[in-house]
């Protein structure tokens, strides 16, 4: 498939930050999809927390499931919109690298003990990630990923609102991600791919959990009608089945209004290469009116009867505690295993050692940050 004049151009890459030898087999951005999916920080996604906490059920969601499903969504949009699909997918697959241990909730708390040493963001975390915590590589640390991809990490949400001055540490090629701009049309692919992903599977896993019913939906905007046809057509099958048949039914639904919509918007703008794209001023990829605003019902449904019910919510404050006192502790004792405590121990610089243990508690596992917890405070929290 020939891609179309606005998509990004692996031979057209604004480059490194180190220099490597062409790959006679694989596009610039199919290396930098490769690179992620090797490292170290999508491995232990495996063992992060989406809503449910990890140890809850086999079938639930982990950071990685997520991480996959989002990945797949992404390529396809990018193949119907004529897109780099590599690039789309490369973004897709490491928008949640920084993410905490304990979903949202360990980011929270990161963020409030961060917030006298510049705060905590896992957009930016991620980018730490891939430039700087990766240390695979015998001739530099990180992944040395292209620009590009960079760029997408950090700006599939639109433009930062304010900038962390943590930015201008990072070793990014060329020394700037056009902060003010908006990313590319494939990042902004893995970006509403994430919106269509994150509603349709907590919808499919709070039914499965039994923390919402079937009855319940047919008058939750945008999964409303989606459920009410599939009630009234299977009436007799297992839930299970009819889980999935809404979750099907809702992805494509949301993708197909999202090729609609963003082939419009493209026309409208007409840009003619990436960087018309990042100075269009809008988000191109998009849904509809209608389909925004029912999109954003359909949040608000999930926040009130999902994300702050009480089966949630009471894992969720324990786990807080678990990432509070293992930041409070280790600011105190710089007991950290490894190159982390040695690294925390050789400076007296608080705000130094503060980032050193937020890097350190952002890249745990669920499991992990329990060992930790119970290594350092002889005891093992029960979610129970």
């Amino acid at each position: 498939m020939t891609t179309a004049p606005y998509a990004s151009d692996p031979e057209q890459s604004r480059g490194r930050l180190h220099p490597t030898s062409v790959s006679p087999t694989r596009s610039e951005f199919q290396r930098d999809r490769d690179r992620i999916i090797h490292s170290t920080a999508f491995r232990r996604l495996q063992h992060k927390t989406q809503v449910f906490l990890h140890h809850e059920g086999q079938h639930f969601r982990t950071r990685l499931t997520h991480t996959l499903e989002v990945s797949q969504m992404a390529r396809s949009l990018a193949r119907a919109l004529r897109l780099d699909e590599d690039l789309a997918e490369a973004v897709a697959l490491a928008h949640d690298l920084g993410h905490t241990p304990f979903g949202h909730a360990g980011e929270r708390v990161l963020d409030e003990q961060m917030h006298e040493f510049g705060g905590f963001d896992h957009n930016l975390q991620a980018l730490r990630v891939v430039t700087m915590l990766e240390n695979r590589y015998a001739s530099h640390d990180g992944l040395n990923l292209t620009w590009e991809t960079l760029e997408g990490i950090f700006k599939h949400n639109g433009p930062p609102k304010t900038l962390s001055p943590g930015l201008a540490e990072l070793p990014v090629p060329t020394g700037d991600l056009w902060p003010a701009s908006y990313a590319s049309l494939e990042a902004q692919c893995a970006a509403i791919a994430d919106d269509i992903a994150y509603n349709a599977h907590d919808i499919d896993d709070a039914l499965r959990a039994g923390l919402i019913g079937f009855e319940q939906l047919h008058d939750v905007p945008l999964v409303g009608p989606i459920a009410t046809t599939v009630i009234e057509r299977w009436p007799e099958i297992d839930a299970g089945r009819k889980a999935h048949e809404v979750q099907r039914r809702l992805i494509t639904h949301a993708i197909e209004d999202v090729i609609e919509t963003s082939l419009a918007a493209i026309a409208a703008v007409a840009p003619q290469s990436a960087d018309d794209v990042r100075r269009a001023g809008q988000a191109l990829i998009r849904f509809s009116p209608g389909i925004a605003a029912a999109e954003r019902g359909l949040k608000k449904f999930l926040f009130e009867n999902v994300y702050r019910s009480e089966t949630v919510m009471q894992p969720v404050r324990r786990s807080e505690a678990i990432v509070a006192a293992l930041f409070s502790r280790y600011m105190k004792t710089a007991d950290l295993p490894g190159r982390w405590g040695e690294a925390a121990r050789a400076t007296a610089d608080r705000p130094a050692r503060a980032r050193i243990v937020a890097d350190f508690i952002a890249g745990m596992t669920d499991p992990y940050a329990l060992d930790e917890y119970a290594r350092l405070f002889d005891t093992r929290v029960d979610f129970r």
